[in-house]
C-alpha cells in the first residue's frame, strides 16, 4: 500500500492542510483581508481591493457583503480575487469581506467601514485615437475619445497633453486642455504648432483625464497616461541631406528656426541666414538647427538659408517674410454700362509677398451665390473686378475676401446697381452752328440705359475766360447718340463746349469729360455806338471828334469802319466814312454848331448811331481841385449839379513816354458824384490833368479842372535854396519852387535843417546829427525862411528837402559862416575891465580899512640894529628902562640860547660851549614841554655879558631863564660899564629874542632841533629870512672885511642884524618846513582889538 505513489501524494497533501490548520489555532492569524482600496471611474461603480497576509491561499474565496449606514440588508458576493466591483453609495459603506478555504469554511472576517472621502475617482485612461502632422505649419493634430458615456450627467473634464522629444524623452510642451462631459461620447480634437520643422526630429505625445465633480467629497485624481502615439513618417532618419523649412512663408518680426539634416559620416561647418552665420543647436544625431530672430521683410525672391556639410555638401532653402494682407479700403462698387458691376478698393498695407504667395482676392454675391476669382496687379495703389448684371436684380450683397499664406481678410457692401451708375466718357463729341447765337452738340455714350434718364451738363469756355454750365436732362436709351442745343451764345465769338453725364434720378458720380470742341459763332451788327467825344479848336472853326474802340463783345464781328456825319435839325450836312485803325476825324464847322453821329460797321450790319452837340458853354470862375490817389487809380470828386441832365464826362489826356498825348474820357450818369479811374497808361509819380463836363440840355459846359496822381512818391530833386542875408546871429534862406514833373506827389511842406559843421569835416547825415536843428514848413507860399539865435563868427551847415505823402526826397545842403558880432566884442572887453575896477575899488576899500593890520601882518616894524641899545647889552637895559621896547615881543620866554662863536681871524679863542643854567627847570605849570636846548657855533669875539633873570611874576606861564646875548659887533664898539645898566623887567623888555635854530654850511653845528609842537607854541617874532639865501657878506661883519674864511659871522642868522630879507622869497613860503604863517585869510576881515 505505501508503494502506491498516488497514496503517499494525497496522504502529504492532507498532512500539510493539517498542519497549516494546527499553525493558524495557534498564532491567531487567519487569512485576513486588509488595505482596502476602492476607486471609482464612472462614480456609479467602484472596484475594491484589499491585501491578504497568508501565503497559503490555494482553493481560497472571498465573500464580501455591503451594506451602507441605512438599515438595508446587506448584499453578499463572492470572488476568487482580491478585488471586488460594488455600487458607489453615498455617505459611509460598510463593507465586510470572509475569506473561504475551498470547502467553503470561513477562516477570517474582516469588517470595513468606507467612508466617501476614501474613496478616489480615477477616470478611465484615455486612448488616442488619431495622430497625425501638417509639416507645413509645423502643426500637430490630436483626436481622443472623451468616454462622456460612463457618466450620467454633465461633468467638466481637463485634459493634460504632452510632447516629448522622442530620443530624450524631454518635455517639449505640457498643455492644459478643458472640455465638458455630455453623457455620451465626444470625439475632441486638438492642435499645436512647433517652433521648429517637423521634420527636424520627432515626438512623442500622450494624454490624461482629470474629472472635476463637485459634489464627491472623495480624492479626485489624474488618470493614467495614454499609450504614447509617433508621427508618423517621421520616426527614422532621412535619406538625404535638407534644409527645412522649404520655402516657408512667415509674418515680418517672427522667429524662425531652421534645421539642417544630414546622413551618417556627415557634420554642418555653418549655416546662414542670408549672409549672416548664426550658431548651431543640436537636436540629434542627424539634425542641428539655428535661430533667427524678428525676421525683417523680404525681398520679391526671398531670403536664402545656407547649410555647408563636411567633408563637401551644400544645402539650402528661402525664406519669405511679409504681412497678412490688409482690409480692403474703399470698397465701392458702381456699374458702367449696366451690363458689369465694377468694384474697386485699395489694398492698405502691401504684403511684401509676390507672384504665387501674393494677395488672391475673390469676390463673392451672396444673393445669387456667385463669386469671381480677381486679378490685380499688385504693384497698382488700386484695384478692380468685374461682375456680371443680372437680369431683374437691382441689388447686390458683396463679399470682397483677400487672402495670402499669412492671413485672410473681407470687407462687404451692399447696394443699388441703379443708384450706382457711374457712365462711361461721352464719345464722338461734335459741336456745329449755323446761327451767331446758337450751337448744336451731340455725342455717344456705350451702354443699356433703357431703365434710367440721363442728366448731362455742358460747359461753355469763352475767349475771356468765362465759364458756364447748362445742364440738360433726357431718356436713356442702348448703345446711342445724344443731342442738345446751345443758345444765348454771343455773336462772332470763340466758345470751347465739353460734356459729362450721369444718372437722373439717383445721382451717384459724374463721368468723365468728353474732349473739348471749339466753336466760333457767325458775325452780327455792332450791339452799340461807339463812346465819342469831340474838341473845338481854339478859334472854334474846327471840331475833332474822337471814339473809342468797341469791345470784341460789343463789335459782334470785325470793325471795318465808323461812319462820322454831321446834322442839323434833322439834316445831315457832312458825312465821310473812316477805316480803322483811325479813332478821330476833323470836321469843318464854318460858325454853326451841329449834332455829330459816330455808327461802327461790320460784315454783318451797323451799330446804332452815337450822338454829341458840339455846342460849349461858357463857363466862369473854373476851380482846380485836387484828387486823391488810391495806389491803383485816382479818386475824384465833384460837387452835383442839378443843370446836369445828360451825365459828366470826365477827361484826360495821357501821354506814355516819347508818344503824343492821348485823349481819353469817361462818361458818368448825372446822379454820380464820384469816380475811380484806372488806366493800364498810369504810372506812380506822375501828375495827371483831367477836365469835368457837364452835359446840359444846350451843350457841354466844362465845370472844374481836377489833378493828381495814381500814387504818389517823394519828389525826385531837393529844392534848390541860397542864402540870401547872413548876421552875426541870423541867416536868410531863400529857395525856389521843385519842378512839377519832379515833385511826383502833392508837396507837403519843406524840412530845413541846420547845425553846426565845417566844410572840411567830415559829412554825415543830417539824420546823424546829434545836435541838429529841424524846422517843418508847412506854408507853400513861403519861400524863404529867417534863422535866428546862432552864434557870430560861427559855421553852419544847412540842409533842405521837401516831402509829400509819398515821403521825404533828397537832401540838398550847403555851408555859411556868420558875421562877427562887434556889439559883443565891446561887451566882452567892456565887462572884464568893468569887473577889474569894481574888484579894485572894493579891494582898495578893505585895504584901506585893513591898513593897520595889514602893515603889522606883512610888514612889522623892524628896529636897526645900530639904532638900538637893546642889542648892545649894556646895562642900562637890565635895570629897568622901560622906554626901550622896539624888540619887544610879547610873550617870549626861551628856556636856554646858546651863541657860542670859533675863534676869529682878529683874536683867536678857544671854542666854548654856553650852557643855560636853567636846561634842567621844570615844565611850565600848564603841562606844556620846554624847549629842546640848542647849541649853534658861530665866531665869538666880545666878552659875555651874562644877564640874570629872577623873580618873574607870579603869573608867568614859564619858569626861570637864563638868556645869554652875544654881541657880534662888540668888537667894534666900546664896552658898556656894566654898573650902569639899569635892572629891566623881563616880561616887559625881554628884548629881541630869537626862535629858531638854522643850519648853516659855513658852521659847524651841534643842536637838537624842537619837535613841531614846540615850534608852534613859540611865540612873537620869527626870523623871515631863508637860510639858503643868507649871506655870509654882510657889511658890518668883521668876516666879510677881514677875512674870507668859511666859518666867519654871517648876516643876522638870528635876526640879530635885521637889515636884509624882512620879506622871506616864495620858495621859502612854499617849503614845508614853514610852520606858521602868522596870519590867516579869516584874520583879514576880523577887527583886530587896536583897530
Amino acid at each position: 500500500m505505501w508503494d502506491n505513489p498516488s497514496l503517499r501524494c494525497l496522504l502529504a497533501i492532507a498532512f500539510l492542510h493539517l498542519l497549516g490548520l494546527i499553525y493558524s489555532q495557534e498564532t491567531g492569524f487567519p487569512e485576513a483581508p486588509e488595505n482596502l482600496k476602492c476607486i471609482t471611474h464612472d462614480l456609479n461603480r467602484m472596484i475594491c481591493s484589499w491585501d491578504a497576509t497568508s501565503s497559503a491561499n490555494l482553493g481560497l474565496t472571498y465573500k464580501i457583503c455591503y451594506t451602507n449606514s441605512e438599515p438595508f440588508s446587506p448584499v453578499c458576493i463572492e470572488t476568487e480575487g482580491k478585488r471586488a466591483d460594488i455600487p458607489v453609495t453615498i455617505g459611509s459603506t460598510n463593507i465586510q469581506i470572509t475569506t473561504l478555504n475551498a470547502s467553503g469554511t470561513p477562516l477570517a472576517t474582516e469588517t470595513f467601514v468606507l467612508p466617501e472621502e476614501n474613496v478616489s475617482l480615477i477616470p478611465l485612461t484615455p486612448q488616442i485615437l488619431n495622430l497625425s502632422a501638417d509639416f507645413s505649419t509645423y502643426t500637430l493634430y490630436l483626436k481622443w475619445n472623451d468616454s462622456g458615456s460612463v457618466f450620467q450627467y454633465e461633468l467638466d473634464a481637463s485634459w493634460q497633453i504632452q510632447i516629448l522629444h522622442k530620443e530624450t524623452l524631454e518635455t517639449v510642451a505640457l498643455i492644459n486642455y478643458d472640455s465638458k462631459l455630455t453623457g455620451k461620447d465626444s470625439i475632441l480634437s486638438w492642435d499645436w504648432t512647433s517652433d521648429i520643422p517637423l521634420e527636424c526630429t520627432s515626438y512623442y505625445v500622450k494624454i490624461r483625464c482629470y474629472i472635476n465633480e463637485p459634489y464627491f467629497t472623495g480624492r479626485k485624481e489624474w488618470s493614467e497616461w495614454s499609450p504614447i502615439r509617433t508621427v508618423p513618417e517621421k520616426d527614422t532618419k532621412p535619406n538625404s541631406p535638407m534644409v527645412f523649412p522649404q520655402d516657408k512663408v512667415v509674418l515680418v518680426g517672427s522667429n524662425v528656426t531652421f534645421c539642417c539634416l544630414y546622413n551618417e559620416g556627415e557634420s554642418i561647418k555653418f549655416m546662414k541666414y542670408g549672409s549672416k552665420s548664426y550658431p548651431l543647436l543640436r537636436l540629434n544625431k542627424w539634425s542641428s538647427a539655428i535661430k533667427v530672430q524678428n525676421v525683417s521683410a523680404s525681398i520679391s525672391s526671398g531670403t536664402n538659408v545656407w547649410c555647408l556639410l563636411e567633408p563637401d555638401g551644400l544645402e539650402g532653402t528661402v525664406l519669405f517674410v511679409g504681412y497678412a494682407p490688409d482690409t480692403p479700403q474703399n470698397l465701392s462698387c458702381e456699374t458702367h454700362t449696366f451690363i458689369n458691376i465694377t468694384c474697386s478698393w485699395k489694398p492698405g498695407r502691401a504684403t511684401e509677398l509676390y507672384t504665387q504667395r501674393q494677395t488672391k482676392y475673390i469676390l463673392f454675391e451672396r444673393i445669387s451665390k456667385e463669386n469671381v476669382t480677381c486679378e490685380v496687379d499688385e504693384l497698382k495703389p488700386e484695384h478692380h473686378c468685374n461682375f456680371s448684371v443680372h437680369a431683374n436684380q437691382k441689388i447686390y450683397n458683396f463679399t470682397l475676401g483677400a487672402s495670402n499664406p499669412l492671413g485672410q481678410a473681407e470687407s462687404s457692401l451692399l447696394i443699388d446697381v441703379t443708384q450706382r451708375v457711374h457712365l462711361e466718357t461721352p464719345d464722338k463729341f461734335t459741336v456745329s452752328t449755323n446761327s451767331s447765337t446758337n450751337a448744336h452738340l451731340s455725342w455717344y455714350i456705350p451702354g443699356n440705359f433703357i431703365q434710367i434718364r440721363l442728366l448731362c451738363q455742358i460747359e461753355i469756355n469763352n475767349s475771356n475766360s468765362e465759364q458756364q454750365l447748362q445742364s440738360v436732362s433726357m431718356a436713356g436709351a442702348e448703345n446711342s447718340n445724344y443731342r442738345a442745343w446751345v443758345d444765348a451764345l454771343h455773336p462772332y465769338a470763340t466758345y470751347t463746349f465739353r460734356v459729362r453725364c450721369s444718372a437722373s434720378e439717383h445721382f451717384w458720380r459724374w463721368s468723365e469729360w468728353s474732349e473739348g470742341k471749339k466753336l466760333t459763332t457767325l458775325e452780327a451788327p455792332p450791339a452799340r455806338g461807339p463812346d465819342i467825344w469831340r474838341e473845338r479848336s481854339p478859334v472854334g472853326e474846327t471840331l475833332t471828334v474822337f471814339w473809342k474802340p468797341l469791345l470784341l463783345s460789343e463789335a459782334n464781328g470785325i470793325i471795318l469802319s465808323h461812319e462820322v456825319s454831321c446834322y442839323s435839325r434833322e439834316i445831315m450836312l457832312k458825312a465821310h466814312e473812316v477805316p480803322v485803325p483811325l479813332n478821330s476825324t476833323e470836321i469843318k464847322l464854318g460858325g454853326n454848331d451841329c449834332l455829330i453821329s459816330v455808327v461802327a460797321k461790320n460784315r454783318a450790319g451797323s451799330s446804332p448811331p452815337s450822338r454829341i452837340t458840339s455846342m460849349d458853354l461858357p463857363s466862369d470862375n473854373v476851380k482846380t481841385e485836387l484828387a486823391i490817389a488810391t495806389g491803383n487809380g485816382i479818386y475824384i470828386s465833384w460837387p452835383s449839379d442839378p443843370n446836369v441832365t445828360c451825365g459828366y464826362t470826365l477827361k484826360c489826356c495821357i501821354s506814355s513816354g516819347s508818344e503824343p498825348c492821348k485823349v481819353d474820357w469817361e462818361m458818368f450818369p448825372s446822379n454820380a458824384t464820384d469816380a475811380v479811374i484806372k488806366s493800364a497808361l498810369f504810372q506812380p509819380g506822375v501828375r495827371y490833368n483831367f477836365s469835368l463836363y457837364g452835359c446840359k440840355h444846350s451843350g457841354y459846359q466844362l465845370l472844374q479842372n481836377i489833378t493828381g496822381y495814381m500814387k504818389e512818391l517823394p519828389p525826385k530833386v531837393a529844392p534848390n535854396f541860397t542864402v540870401e542875408e547872413t548876421s552875426s546871429d541870423s541867416i536868410l534862406v531863400k529857395w525856389e519852387d521843385i519842378p512839377v514833373e519832379d515833385c511826383q506827389g502833392f508837396l507837403k511842406g519843406y524840412i530845413l535843417y541846420f547845425a553846426k559843421g565845417e566844410k572840411s569835416s567830415s559829412k554825415t547825415s543830417f539824420t546823424d546829427e546829434e545836435n541838429k536843428t529841424e524846422k517843418n514848413i508847412t506854408d507853400l507860399t513861403k519861400k524863404s525862411l529867417r534863422i535866428l539865435d546862432l552864434q557870430g563868427k560861427t559855421s553852419y551847415r544847412l540842409g533842405l528837402r521837401a516831402y509829400t505823402v509819398g515821403g521825404i526826397g533828397p537832401l540838398k545842403d550847403l555851408y555859411v559862416v556868420t558875421k562877427e558880432n562887434s556889439v559883443g566884442l565891446i561887451i566882452a572887453i567892456l565887462i572884464p575891465v568893468a569887473v577889474a575896477v569894481v574888484l579894485g575899488v572894493v579891494t582898495s576899500i578893505l585895504c584901506y580899512q585893513k591898513r593897520e593890520w595889514i602893515k603889522e601882518t606883512f610888514y612889522p616894524d623892524i628896529p636897526n640894529p645900530e639904532n638900538s641899545k637893546a642889542l648892545q647889552f649894556q646895562k642900562n637895559i637890565c635895570e629897568g628902562n622901560t622906554a626901550l621896547k622896539t624888540l619887544e615881543m610879547n610873550p617870549c620866554t626861551p628856556n636856554c640860547v646858546e651863541v657860542v662863536e670859533t675863534q676869529s681871524t682878529v683874536l683867536k679863542i678857544e671854542d666854548t660851549e654856553i650852557i643855560s643854567p636853567v636846561a634842567d627847570s621844570e615844565l611850565p605849570e600848564d603841562g606844556s614841554d620846554p624847549e629842546t636846548g640848542s647849541h649853534v657855533v658861530v665866531s665869538y669875539c666880545p666878552p659875555i655879558i651874562e644877564e640874570e633873570i629872577s623873580s618873574p611874576p607870579i603869573d608867568e606861564p614859564v619858569g626861570s631863564s637864563q638868556v645869554i646875548y652875544i654881541d657880534i659887533q662888540s668888537m667894534y664898539q666900546p664896552q658898556v660899564n656894566p654898573e650902569e645898566e639899569p635892572e629891566i623887567n623881563f616880561v616887559t623888555t625881554a628884548g629881541y629874542k630869537p626862535q629858531m635854530q638854522l643850519p648853516i654850511n659855513a658852521m659847524k653845528m651841534e643842536s637838537h632841533s624842537p619837535t613841531e609842537e614846540d615850534l608852534d607854541k613859540t611865540v612873537g617874532y620869527r626870523p623871515q629870512a631863508n637860510t639858503n639865501v643868507w649871506k655870509l657878506d654882510s657889511p658890518d661883519s668883521p668876516i666879510s672885511i677881514q677875512s674870507n674864511n668859511e666859518n666867519g659871522s654871517f648876516g643876522s642868522p638870528c635876526s640879530i642884524n635885521s637889515r636884509q630879507f624882512l620879506i622871506p622869497p616864495k620858495d621859502y613860503e612854499d617849503s614845508p618846513t614853514h610852520n606858521n604863517t602868522g596870519w590867516s585869510f579869516t584874520n583879514f576881515f576880523q577887527n583886530k582889538p587896536n583897530d
